[in-house]
């Protein structure tokens, strides 16, 4: 699913992450479930600090995915396989789930925390 091109530049982004993600895939029997956790799968492969636990029956959306800080309760959920644009949000929340501050002037951070 994933091409070379793509796997090698996903690879560098997630030599950012500093915290061990968990991805938890809610599975059905259909074909986008099947796709999507093939692509799970291949992105797991790419950093150690990635696990991938699949369920079926959990009361989520199939097919959909949750990526989950480790040891906290810092996630973020997506419905279906992110392809195009959402692709690059997945990327990011892999990142910002992964430990990796975000890209933002540092008053614009205080804003958020102040929210």
């Amino acid at each position: 699913m994933l091409d070379a091109n793509l796997k090698n530049q996903l690879k560098a982004y997630l030599e950012k992450v500093t915290q061990p993600v968990e991805i938890v895939a809610s599975l059905d029997d259909s074909d986008k479930s099947r796709e999507m956790l093939e692509m799970l799968k291949q992105i797991t492969e790419l950093s150690t600090r990635l696990t991938l636990t699949e369920r079926r029956g959990d009361g989520e959306r199939a097919p959909s995915f949750s990526l989950n800080r480790t040891g906290s309760n810092m996630g973020i959920r997506f419905a279906g396989i992110p392809m195009g644009h959402e692709f690059t949000s997945l990327v990011l929340a892999l990142l910002q789930v992964g430990g990796h501050p975000p890209k933002a002037d540092a008053e614009v951070l205080e804003q958020i925390r102040n929210l």
